[in-house]
Protein backbone atom coordinates (compact mmCIF):
# COMPACT_ATOMS: atom_id res chain seq x y z
CA UNK A 1 0.00 0.00 0.00
CA UNK A 2 1.19 3.51 -0.82
CA UNK A 3 2.60 5.35 2.19
CA UNK A 4 1.49 8.98 1.77
CA UNK A 5 3.87 10.10 4.50
CA UNK A 6 6.84 9.12 2.33
CA UNK A 7 5.61 11.36 -0.49
CA UNK A 8 5.22 14.49 1.60
CA UNK A 9 8.48 16.41 1.70
CA UNK A 10 7.32 19.60 3.44
CA UNK A 11 6.85 19.84 7.20
CA UNK A 12 6.31 22.73 9.58
CA UNK A 13 9.79 22.45 11.08
CA UNK A 14 11.20 23.60 7.74
CA UNK A 15 9.74 27.05 8.40
CA UNK A 16 11.28 29.61 10.73
CA UNK A 17 10.36 33.12 11.66
CA UNK A 18 10.95 36.01 14.04
CA UNK A 19 8.13 38.14 15.46
CA UNK A 20 8.64 40.73 18.16
CA UNK A 21 5.12 40.55 19.65
CA UNK A 22 4.04 37.39 21.57
CA UNK A 23 0.48 37.13 20.26
CA UNK A 24 1.34 37.40 16.53
CA UNK A 25 4.17 34.93 17.11
CA UNK A 26 1.70 32.41 18.54
CA UNK A 27 -0.75 33.07 15.71
CA UNK A 28 2.06 32.28 13.24
CA UNK A 29 2.66 28.90 14.88
CA UNK A 30 -1.04 28.05 14.81
CA UNK A 31 -1.34 29.23 11.19
CA UNK A 32 1.46 26.93 10.11
CA UNK A 33 -0.24 23.95 11.73
CA UNK A 34 -3.54 24.92 10.13
CA UNK A 35 -2.01 25.13 6.66
CA UNK A 36 -0.21 21.84 7.26
CA UNK A 37 -3.53 20.23 8.14
CA UNK A 38 -5.25 21.63 5.04
CA UNK A 39 -2.43 20.42 2.81
CA UNK A 40 -2.62 16.97 4.37
CA UNK A 41 -6.35 16.90 3.59
CA UNK A 42 -5.58 17.72 -0.06
CA UNK A 43 -2.94 14.97 -0.16
CA UNK A 44 -5.48 12.49 1.27
CA UNK A 45 -7.96 13.31 -1.48
CA UNK A 46 -5.29 13.13 -4.16
CA UNK A 47 -3.95 9.71 -3.14
CA UNK A 48 -7.16 8.18 -1.84
CA UNK A 49 -5.85 7.63 1.66
CA UNK A 50 -6.63 9.41 4.86
CA UNK A 51 -3.51 11.01 6.24
CA UNK A 52 -2.97 13.04 9.42
CA UNK A 53 0.34 14.06 10.92
CA UNK A 54 -0.21 12.27 14.24
CA UNK A 55 1.55 12.02 16.59
CA UNK A 56 2.88 15.58 16.25
CA UNK A 57 6.67 15.51 16.24
CA UNK A 58 7.64 18.66 14.33
CA UNK A 59 7.35 22.18 15.69
CA UNK A 60 7.36 25.50 13.80
CA UNK A 61 10.48 27.51 14.65
CA UNK A 62 8.82 30.86 15.42
CA UNK A 63 10.98 32.95 17.72
CA UNK A 64 9.42 35.79 19.69
CA UNK A 65 12.28 38.28 19.53
CA UNK A 66 13.63 41.45 17.95
CA UNK A 67 14.61 40.47 14.40
CA UNK A 68 17.28 43.17 14.14
CA UNK A 69 18.98 42.08 17.35
CA UNK A 70 18.84 38.35 16.52
CA UNK A 71 21.33 36.22 14.59
CA UNK A 72 19.10 34.78 11.87
CA UNK A 73 21.39 31.77 11.47
CA UNK A 74 20.42 30.66 14.97
CA UNK A 75 17.01 29.61 13.59
CA UNK A 76 18.68 26.82 11.60
CA UNK A 77 21.57 25.60 13.78
CA UNK A 78 21.85 22.23 12.00
CA UNK A 79 21.69 23.58 8.45
CA UNK A 80 24.81 24.10 6.28
CA UNK A 81 26.59 27.32 7.24
CA UNK A 82 26.65 28.52 3.63
CA UNK A 83 22.91 28.02 3.01
CA UNK A 84 20.89 27.87 6.23
CA UNK A 85 17.70 28.85 4.34
CA UNK A 86 16.45 28.56 0.78
CA UNK A 87 14.08 31.54 0.90
CA UNK A 88 13.78 34.54 3.18
CA UNK A 89 10.63 36.61 2.93
CA UNK A 90 8.77 39.10 5.02
CA UNK A 91 6.76 42.23 5.53
CA UNK A 92 8.94 44.36 7.81
CA UNK A 93 7.48 47.37 9.66
CA UNK A 94 7.09 50.61 7.69
CA UNK A 95 8.64 53.48 9.67
CA UNK A 96 10.13 56.55 7.98
CA UNK A 97 13.49 57.80 9.23
CA UNK A 98 11.90 60.92 10.72
CA UNK A 99 9.49 58.84 12.84
CA UNK A 100 11.91 56.31 14.33
CA UNK A 101 12.11 56.21 18.09
CA UNK A 102 15.40 55.81 19.99
CA UNK A 103 15.09 52.02 20.26
CA UNK A 104 14.45 51.66 16.54
CA UNK A 105 17.37 53.95 15.75
CA UNK A 106 19.61 51.78 17.95
CA UNK A 107 18.35 48.60 16.26
CA UNK A 108 19.01 50.09 12.86
CA UNK A 109 22.54 51.08 13.85
CA UNK A 110 23.10 47.48 14.92
CA UNK A 111 21.79 46.09 11.62
CA UNK A 112 23.74 48.67 9.59
CA UNK A 113 27.00 48.30 11.51
CA UNK A 114 28.86 48.55 8.19
CA UNK A 115 27.03 51.54 6.68
CA UNK A 116 27.59 54.76 8.68
CA UNK A 117 25.41 56.80 6.27
CA UNK A 118 22.23 54.78 6.96
CA UNK A 119 20.60 57.53 9.03
CA UNK A 120 18.15 58.75 6.38
CA UNK A 121 17.02 55.30 5.33
CA UNK A 122 13.60 53.98 6.29
CA UNK A 123 13.48 51.37 9.05
CA UNK A 124 12.53 48.61 6.59
CA UNK A 125 15.98 48.83 4.95
CA UNK A 126 17.60 47.17 7.98
CA UNK A 127 15.95 43.87 6.98
CA UNK A 128 17.60 44.11 3.57
CA UNK A 129 21.06 44.35 5.09
CA UNK A 130 20.39 41.51 7.53
CA UNK A 131 19.22 39.31 4.66
CA UNK A 132 22.17 40.30 2.46
CA UNK A 133 24.59 39.31 5.23
CA UNK A 134 22.89 35.93 5.54
CA UNK A 135 22.68 34.97 1.87
CA UNK A 136 26.10 36.10 0.64
CA UNK A 137 27.92 33.34 -1.28
CA UNK A 138 24.82 31.15 -1.23
CA UNK A 139 21.97 30.22 -3.55
CA UNK A 140 19.33 31.54 -1.15
CA UNK A 141 16.87 34.18 -2.30
CA UNK A 142 15.17 36.93 -0.33
CA UNK A 143 12.11 39.10 -0.95
CA UNK A 144 10.44 41.80 1.12
CA UNK A 145 7.37 43.96 0.92
CA UNK A 146 8.53 47.53 1.55
CA UNK A 147 7.45 51.12 1.30
CA UNK A 148 8.16 52.53 -2.16
CA UNK A 149 10.49 55.13 -0.62
CA UNK A 150 13.40 52.67 -0.88
CA UNK A 151 13.31 52.86 -4.69
CA UNK A 152 12.70 56.62 -5.03
CA UNK A 153 14.64 59.80 -4.44
CA UNK A 154 17.81 60.07 -2.36
CA UNK A 155 17.30 56.72 -0.57
CA UNK A 156 18.22 54.82 -3.73
CA UNK A 157 21.71 56.30 -3.82
CA UNK A 158 22.33 55.24 -0.22
CA UNK A 159 20.87 51.73 -0.03
CA UNK A 160 21.33 50.10 -3.41
CA UNK A 161 24.99 50.92 -4.22
CA UNK A 162 25.79 49.46 -0.82
CA UNK A 163 23.84 46.25 -1.51
CA UNK A 164 24.99 45.93 -5.13
CA UNK A 165 28.67 46.77 -4.67
CA UNK A 166 29.53 45.95 -1.07
CA UNK A 167 27.20 42.99 -0.54
CA UNK A 168 27.26 41.69 -4.13
CA UNK A 169 23.47 41.52 -4.38
CA UNK A 170 21.27 41.71 -7.46
CA UNK A 171 17.53 42.26 -7.87
CA UNK A 172 15.91 39.19 -9.45
CA UNK A 173 12.32 40.39 -9.61
CA UNK A 174 10.38 43.48 -8.63
CA UNK A 175 6.76 44.46 -8.25
CA UNK A 176 6.54 48.18 -8.85
CA UNK A 177 4.66 50.60 -6.62
CA UNK A 178 1.13 49.55 -5.68
CA UNK A 179 -1.38 50.59 -3.03
CA UNK A 180 -1.73 48.18 -0.14
CA UNK A 181 -4.42 48.64 2.46
CA UNK A 182 -6.42 46.42 4.79
CA UNK A 183 -9.86 46.46 6.31
CA UNK A 184 -8.80 47.66 9.76
CA UNK A 185 -10.32 50.98 10.82
CA UNK A 186 -8.08 54.03 10.66
CA UNK A 187 -5.32 52.31 8.66
CA UNK A 188 -4.21 54.41 5.71
CA UNK A 189 -3.30 52.87 2.39
CA UNK A 190 0.45 52.49 1.93
CA UNK A 191 2.36 52.64 -1.34
CA UNK A 192 4.50 49.52 -1.48
CA UNK A 193 6.94 47.63 -3.67
CA UNK A 194 8.15 44.04 -3.55
CA UNK A 195 11.79 43.34 -4.32
CA UNK A 196 13.37 39.90 -4.65
CA UNK A 197 17.15 39.69 -4.51
CA UNK A 198 20.01 37.22 -4.26
CA UNK A 199 23.80 36.99 -4.22
CA UNK A 200 25.07 38.06 -7.62
CA UNK A 201 28.17 35.88 -7.75
CA UNK A 202 26.48 32.51 -7.29
CA UNK A 203 23.10 33.05 -8.88
CA UNK A 204 22.59 30.46 -11.60
CA UNK A 205 25.80 28.59 -10.79
CA UNK A 206 24.62 26.77 -7.69
CA UNK A 207 20.88 26.84 -8.21
CA UNK A 208 20.55 26.30 -11.96
CA UNK A 209 17.91 29.04 -12.12
CA UNK A 210 19.79 31.14 -14.65
CA UNK A 211 19.75 34.91 -14.58
CA UNK A 212 16.19 35.58 -15.71
CA UNK A 213 14.74 38.75 -14.27
CA UNK A 214 11.21 40.09 -14.35
CA UNK A 215 9.48 43.34 -13.43
CA UNK A 216 5.77 43.42 -12.57
CA UNK A 217 3.84 46.61 -13.23
CA UNK A 218 1.17 47.86 -10.84
CA UNK A 219 -1.48 45.80 -12.64
CA UNK A 220 0.64 42.65 -12.28
CA UNK A 221 1.78 42.46 -15.90
CA UNK A 222 5.21 40.77 -16.03
CA UNK A 223 7.97 42.23 -18.19
CA UNK A 224 11.29 40.42 -18.74
CA UNK A 225 14.33 42.53 -17.91
CA UNK A 226 18.04 42.37 -18.64
CA UNK A 227 18.85 44.17 -15.41
CA UNK A 228 16.79 45.64 -12.57
CA UNK A 229 18.37 48.68 -10.98
CA UNK A 230 17.65 50.37 -7.66
CA UNK A 231 14.78 52.36 -9.18
CA UNK A 232 13.17 49.06 -10.33
CA UNK A 233 13.85 49.86 -13.96
CA UNK A 234 15.28 47.70 -16.72
CA UNK A 235 18.31 49.97 -16.93
CA UNK A 236 21.97 50.16 -15.86
CA UNK A 237 22.90 50.34 -12.18
CA UNK A 238 23.40 54.08 -12.05
CA UNK A 239 22.45 56.28 -9.12
CA UNK A 240 21.33 59.88 -9.19
CA UNK A 241 23.53 61.99 -6.94
CA UNK A 242 23.01 65.51 -5.68
CA UNK A 243 24.62 68.07 -7.96
CA UNK A 244 25.15 71.79 -7.48
CA UNK A 245 24.89 72.57 -11.20
CA UNK A 246 23.05 70.98 -14.14
CA UNK A 247 24.69 68.24 -16.21
CA UNK A 248 23.88 70.43 -19.20
CA UNK A 249 26.15 73.27 -18.04
CA UNK A 250 24.58 75.85 -20.35
CA UNK A 251 21.34 75.73 -18.37
CA UNK A 252 20.49 78.39 -15.77
CA UNK A 253 20.68 77.32 -12.13
CA UNK A 254 17.62 76.26 -10.13
CA UNK A 255 17.20 77.52 -6.57
CA UNK A 256 14.54 77.84 -3.92
CA UNK A 257 12.52 80.99 -3.58
CA UNK A 258 12.80 83.38 -0.64
CA UNK A 259 12.31 82.11 2.90
CA UNK A 260 10.63 84.36 5.49
CA UNK A 261 11.21 82.47 8.81
CA UNK A 262 8.77 84.89 10.37
CA UNK A 263 6.25 82.86 12.36
CA UNK A 264 3.63 84.08 9.87
CA UNK A 265 4.06 87.72 10.83
CA UNK A 266 5.04 88.91 7.35
CA UNK A 267 1.91 87.39 5.85
CA UNK A 268 -1.33 89.26 5.04
CA UNK A 269 -4.57 87.89 3.73
CA UNK A 270 -6.28 89.96 1.03
CA UNK A 271 -8.63 91.36 3.68
CA UNK A 272 -5.77 92.26 6.03
CA UNK A 273 -3.87 93.92 3.22
CA UNK A 274 -6.91 96.00 2.21
CA UNK A 275 -7.51 97.07 5.82
CA UNK A 276 -3.89 98.20 6.26
CA UNK A 277 -3.86 100.14 2.99
CA UNK A 278 -7.21 101.78 3.82
CA UNK A 279 -5.71 103.16 7.05
CA UNK A 280 -2.20 103.79 5.70
CA UNK A 281 -2.40 104.28 1.90
CA UNK A 282 1.36 104.75 1.55
CA UNK A 283 1.87 101.13 2.71
CA UNK A 284 0.48 99.76 -0.56
CA UNK A 285 3.96 99.66 -2.08
CA UNK A 286 5.32 97.77 0.98
CA UNK A 287 3.13 94.74 0.30
CA UNK A 288 3.68 92.26 -2.52
CA UNK A 289 1.81 89.22 -3.73
CA UNK A 290 3.35 86.18 -2.04
CA UNK A 291 3.07 82.71 -3.57
CA UNK A 292 3.96 79.32 -2.13
CA UNK A 293 3.51 76.03 -3.99
CA UNK A 294 -0.01 75.62 -2.62
CA UNK A 295 -0.88 79.26 -3.39
CA UNK A 296 0.38 78.83 -6.94
CA UNK A 297 -1.51 75.61 -7.69
CA UNK A 298 -4.75 76.70 -6.01
CA UNK A 299 -4.56 80.42 -6.89
CA UNK A 300 -4.75 81.42 -3.24
CA UNK A 301 -4.17 85.17 -2.82
CA UNK A 302 -1.81 86.27 -0.05
CA UNK A 303 0.52 89.19 0.46
CA UNK A 304 3.72 89.74 2.40
CA UNK A 305 5.67 92.63 3.79
CA UNK A 306 8.61 93.22 1.46
CA UNK A 307 10.90 95.82 3.01
CA UNK A 308 14.12 95.09 1.14
CA UNK A 309 15.76 98.39 0.16
CA UNK A 310 12.90 100.33 1.81
CA UNK A 311 13.82 103.30 3.98
CA UNK A 312 12.82 102.84 7.68
CA UNK A 313 11.00 106.17 7.67
CA UNK A 314 8.39 104.67 5.36
CA UNK A 315 7.15 102.18 7.96
CA UNK A 316 8.59 103.13 11.35
CA UNK A 317 5.49 105.17 12.24
CA UNK A 318 3.03 102.46 11.12
CA UNK A 319 2.10 100.63 14.37
CA UNK A 320 0.64 97.47 12.71
CA UNK A 321 3.90 96.94 10.81
CA UNK A 322 6.12 97.67 13.81
CA UNK A 323 4.14 95.20 15.92
CA UNK A 324 4.68 92.52 13.32
CA UNK A 325 8.41 93.23 13.11
CA UNK A 326 8.69 92.99 16.90
CA UNK A 327 6.98 89.60 16.75
CA UNK A 328 9.38 88.45 14.02
CA UNK A 329 12.39 89.48 16.12
CA UNK A 330 11.04 87.68 19.18
CA UNK A 331 10.29 84.53 17.22
CA UNK A 332 13.77 84.43 15.68
CA UNK A 333 15.53 85.02 19.01
CA UNK A 334 13.84 81.88 20.33
CA UNK A 335 14.97 79.72 17.41
CA UNK A 336 17.32 76.76 18.02
CA UNK A 337 19.14 77.67 14.79
CA UNK A 338 22.05 80.07 15.21
CA UNK A 339 21.67 81.76 11.83
CA UNK A 340 17.98 82.47 12.53
CA UNK A 341 18.83 83.97 15.92
CA UNK A 342 21.33 86.27 14.20
CA UNK A 343 18.63 87.33 11.75
CA UNK A 344 16.62 88.67 14.70
CA UNK A 345 18.78 91.79 14.24
CA UNK A 346 17.16 92.40 10.85
CA UNK A 347 13.48 91.53 11.44
CA UNK A 348 12.39 93.60 8.45
CA UNK A 349 14.01 91.16 5.99
CA UNK A 350 13.39 87.57 4.96
CA UNK A 351 16.09 85.26 6.27
CA UNK A 352 16.85 84.05 2.73
CA UNK A 353 16.25 86.39 -0.21
CA UNK A 354 16.42 85.00 -3.73
CA UNK A 355 13.94 87.24 -5.47
CA UNK A 356 14.58 87.34 -9.23
CA UNK A 357 14.78 90.58 -11.16
CA UNK A 358 13.19 89.10 -14.30
CA UNK A 359 10.40 86.67 -15.12
CA UNK A 360 11.24 83.22 -13.81
CA UNK A 361 10.05 79.66 -14.28
CA UNK A 362 8.62 78.14 -11.08
CA UNK A 363 8.24 74.48 -10.07
CA UNK A 364 6.15 73.60 -6.99
CA UNK A 365 8.17 71.62 -4.46
CA UNK A 366 5.27 69.22 -3.83
CA UNK A 367 2.58 68.16 -6.29
CA UNK A 368 -0.12 65.50 -6.09
CA UNK A 369 0.78 62.09 -7.49
CA UNK A 370 -2.63 62.06 -9.21
CA UNK A 371 -1.51 64.65 -11.74
CA UNK A 372 0.11 63.50 -14.97
CA UNK A 373 1.99 66.80 -15.12
CA UNK A 374 3.36 69.02 -12.37
CA UNK A 375 1.76 72.45 -12.93
CA UNK A 376 4.78 74.64 -13.63
CA UNK A 377 4.76 78.11 -15.15
CA UNK A 378 6.10 81.64 -15.09
CA UNK A 379 6.04 84.37 -12.42
CA UNK A 380 6.86 88.06 -12.78
CA UNK A 381 9.50 89.65 -10.50
CA UNK A 382 6.91 91.74 -8.65
CA UNK A 383 5.58 88.52 -7.09
CA UNK A 384 7.55 87.03 -4.18
CA UNK A 385 8.16 83.30 -4.73
CA UNK A 386 8.37 81.41 -1.44
CA UNK A 387 10.90 78.75 -0.50
CA UNK A 388 8.24 76.15 -1.38
CA UNK A 389 8.74 77.02 -5.04
CA UNK A 390 11.86 76.29 -7.07
CA UNK A 391 12.77 79.10 -9.43
CA UNK A 392 14.80 79.26 -12.65
CA UNK A 393 15.68 82.72 -13.88
CA UNK A 394 16.16 83.48 -17.57
CA UNK A 395 14.13 80.41 -18.58
CA UNK A 396 12.45 80.43 -21.99
CA UNK A 397 9.48 78.68 -23.57
CA UNK A 398 11.69 75.84 -24.79
CA UNK A 399 12.82 75.07 -21.24
CA UNK A 400 9.23 75.24 -20.05
CA UNK A 401 8.28 72.78 -22.79
CA UNK A 402 10.94 70.24 -21.82
CA UNK A 403 10.23 70.48 -18.07
CA UNK A 404 6.46 70.11 -18.46
CA UNK A 405 6.73 67.17 -20.86
CA UNK A 406 5.94 63.52 -20.17
CA UNK A 407 9.64 62.75 -20.64
CA UNK A 408 10.61 64.97 -17.71
CA UNK A 409 7.59 63.92 -15.65
CA UNK A 410 8.58 60.25 -16.03
CA UNK A 411 12.03 61.18 -14.73
CA UNK A 412 10.48 63.09 -11.82
CA UNK A 413 8.32 60.17 -10.73
CA UNK A 414 11.40 57.96 -10.40
CA UNK A 415 14.13 60.34 -9.24
CA UNK A 416 12.19 62.76 -7.01
CA UNK A 417 11.53 62.07 -3.37
CA UNK A 418 8.11 61.65 -1.82
CA UNK A 419 6.04 63.55 0.72
CA UNK A 420 3.60 60.80 1.68
CA UNK A 421 2.83 59.62 -1.86
CA UNK A 422 3.14 63.01 -3.60
CA UNK A 423 6.10 64.06 -5.74
CA UNK A 424 8.67 66.15 -3.88
CA UNK A 425 10.80 67.99 -6.42
CA UNK A 426 14.40 69.05 -5.79
CA UNK A 427 17.26 70.62 -7.77
CA UNK A 428 18.82 67.13 -8.08
CA UNK A 429 15.93 66.18 -10.38
CA UNK A 430 16.59 69.18 -12.62
CA UNK A 431 20.38 69.09 -12.44
CA UNK A 432 20.63 65.41 -13.43
CA UNK A 433 18.02 65.42 -16.19
CA UNK A 434 19.36 64.56 -19.64
CA UNK A 435 18.31 67.23 -22.14
CA UNK A 436 17.93 66.20 -25.77
CA UNK A 437 20.23 67.36 -28.51
CA UNK A 438 18.02 69.62 -30.62
CA UNK A 439 18.73 72.09 -33.39
CA UNK A 440 17.17 75.54 -33.48
CA UNK A 441 14.25 74.40 -35.62
CA UNK A 442 13.28 71.69 -33.14
CA UNK A 443 13.71 74.05 -30.21
CA UNK A 444 11.41 76.52 -31.93
CA UNK A 445 8.81 73.78 -32.50
CA UNK A 446 8.93 72.73 -28.83
CA UNK A 447 8.68 76.37 -27.73
CA UNK A 448 5.63 76.90 -29.96
CA UNK A 449 3.95 73.78 -28.53
CA UNK A 450 4.80 74.95 -25.03
CA UNK A 451 3.07 78.25 -25.76
CA UNK A 452 0.11 76.17 -26.89
CA UNK A 453 -0.05 74.65 -23.40
CA UNK A 454 0.01 78.12 -21.83
CA UNK A 455 -2.69 79.33 -24.24
CA UNK A 456 -4.90 76.33 -23.40
CA UNK A 457 -4.58 77.18 -19.71
CA UNK A 458 -5.42 80.82 -20.41
CA UNK A 459 -8.70 79.73 -22.04
CA UNK A 460 -9.97 78.97 -18.54
CA UNK A 461 -9.11 82.12 -16.54
CA UNK A 462 -11.46 81.24 -13.69
CA UNK A 463 -9.91 77.79 -13.16
CA UNK A 464 -6.97 77.09 -10.89
CA UNK A 465 -4.06 74.89 -11.91
CA UNK A 466 -5.49 72.33 -9.50
CA UNK A 467 -8.70 72.38 -11.57
CA UNK A 468 -6.88 72.20 -14.90
CA UNK A 469 -4.56 69.34 -13.95
CA UNK A 470 -6.99 67.14 -12.06
CA UNK A 471 -7.15 63.99 -14.23
CA UNK A 472 -10.97 64.02 -13.95
CA UNK A 473 -11.39 67.66 -15.00
CA UNK A 474 -8.43 68.40 -17.33
CA UNK A 475 -9.93 70.22 -20.35
CA UNK A 476 -9.65 68.47 -23.74
CA UNK A 477 -7.80 71.46 -25.22
CA UNK A 478 -5.12 71.24 -22.53
CA UNK A 479 -4.82 67.47 -22.88
CA UNK A 480 -4.38 67.86 -26.65
CA UNK A 481 -1.79 70.62 -26.22
CA UNK A 482 0.25 68.47 -23.85
CA UNK A 483 0.05 65.47 -26.18
CA UNK A 484 1.39 67.58 -29.05
CA UNK A 485 4.19 68.87 -26.84
CA UNK A 486 5.05 65.36 -25.63
CA UNK A 487 5.42 64.08 -29.19
CA UNK A 488 7.77 66.94 -30.10
CA UNK A 489 9.90 66.48 -26.98
CA UNK A 490 10.20 62.70 -27.53
CA UNK A 491 11.49 63.15 -31.12
CA UNK A 492 14.98 64.49 -30.29
CA UNK A 493 15.50 61.49 -28.01
CA UNK A 494 15.44 59.31 -31.11
CA UNK A 495 12.20 57.35 -31.00
CA UNK A 496 8.63 57.16 -29.82
CA UNK A 497 8.02 55.78 -26.32
CA UNK A 498 5.10 53.53 -25.46
CA UNK A 499 5.32 53.97 -21.68
CA UNK A 500 6.95 56.14 -19.04
CA UNK A 501 9.06 53.12 -18.02
CA UNK A 502 10.50 53.11 -21.56
CA UNK A 503 11.24 56.81 -21.29
CA UNK A 504 13.05 56.48 -17.97
CA UNK A 505 15.02 53.42 -19.07
CA UNK A 506 16.22 55.42 -22.07
CA UNK A 507 17.11 58.39 -19.88
CA UNK A 508 19.05 56.17 -17.47
CA UNK A 509 21.08 54.73 -20.34
CA UNK A 510 21.91 58.28 -21.46
CA UNK A 511 22.66 59.32 -17.88
CA UNK A 512 25.09 56.40 -17.43
CA UNK A 513 27.11 57.80 -20.33
CA UNK A 514 26.76 61.50 -19.49
CA UNK A 515 27.64 61.14 -15.80
CA UNK A 516 30.93 59.41 -16.69
CA UNK A 517 31.94 62.35 -18.86
CA UNK A 518 31.46 64.97 -16.13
Amino acid sequence: MLDVALLLRVAVDQFAGIEIEPFPAEISRVSLWLIDHLCNREASLEFGQNYARIPIRDTPRILCANALATDWRSLAPDAPATTPFSYILGNPPFVGHQWRDEKQAADMALAFHDLPTHGKLDFVCAWYNKAADLIQQSSARAAFVSTNSIVEGEFVGILWPFLFERKKMQIDFAYRSFVWSNEAKGVAAVHCVITGFSARRDIGQQSGRGARKVIFDEDGTPQPAKNINGYLLDAPNVFIRNRGVPLAIALPKMSKGSQPTDGGNFMFSAEERDALVAEYPACAKLLRRYISADDYINNRVRFCLWLKDVSPQEYRNVPPIMQRLAAVAEMRRGSPTGSVRRDADTPMLFTQIRQPQTDCLVVPEVSSKRRKYIPIGFLSPDVVASNKLYIICDANRYMFGILTSSMHMAWVRIVAGRLKSDCSYSPAVYNNFIWPEADEARKAAVAAAAQGVLDARASYPESTLADLYDPLTMPPELTKAHAKLDALVDKPFGRAFATDADRVSHLFALYATSAKQV
